[in-house]
């Protein structure tokens, strides 16, 4: 990906972007006044374009954070600004919510932003089934070792009852005299 800005192009550094993706109701998703702003948007004037095309955002690309999601929100943000309180709650966007803020925000800024924002998104799928592939084959090598380590369980039990059979006297074998 090329991170040269071109002509009039503002670059949004990978970073601010990531962090700026939250995992809430167990999806990873982007709160409006964030994006707003990564749009060159006021977040009031996003919100509007958005209800006035409702029928394009379901609850699996946009829903309403509750009041308690938004104190836990803003404690894992650990704002001191308390200006960024506003009087209705924040709309949390999946990542298919963000592609579909680009087909209603028309400003080039919005577009090539929320470009940006999809393919960070997918960089972060790749690198959660990336670990997962590592998972597993830590799974894997658990079960085995959970396997080698009955088998040396049955070894160490199989060596005591041959040195305890070892103490027993045994009858002398060979040739006796008397």
């Amino acid at each position: 990906m090329d991170t040269q800005p071109q002509a009039g192009q503002s670059v949004i550094a990978d970073e601010v972007v990531m962090r700026k993706i939250y995992l809430i109701r167990g999806r990873k998703v982007m709160i409006d006044r964030d994006l707003a702003a990564l749009y060159g948007y006021e977040t009031k004037r996003m919100n509007e374009q958005v209800k006035r095309n409702l029928e394009r955002f379901p609850d699996s690309f946009m829903f309403q954070l509750t009041a308690k999601e938004e104190e836990h929100l803003r404690s894992q943000i650990a704002t001191a600004n308390v200006s960024t309180k506003t009087r209705t709650l924040p709309y949390a966007f999946t990542e298919h919510g963000v592609l579909m803020l680009a087909s209603i925000l028309k400003s080039k800024t919005a577009i090539k932003a929320s470009v940006h924002i999809i393919e960070i998104f997918v960089r972060l799928r790749e690198m959660v089934l990336t670990h997962k592939d590592i998972l597993l084959k830590l799974e894997q090598l658990e079960r085995q070792q959970a396997t080698h380590d009955m088998s040396i369980q049955q070894l160490l039990q199989y060596i005591k009852l041959f040195m305890a059979d070892k103490q027993k006297p045994r009858p002398q074998v060979g040739f006796k005299t008397h």
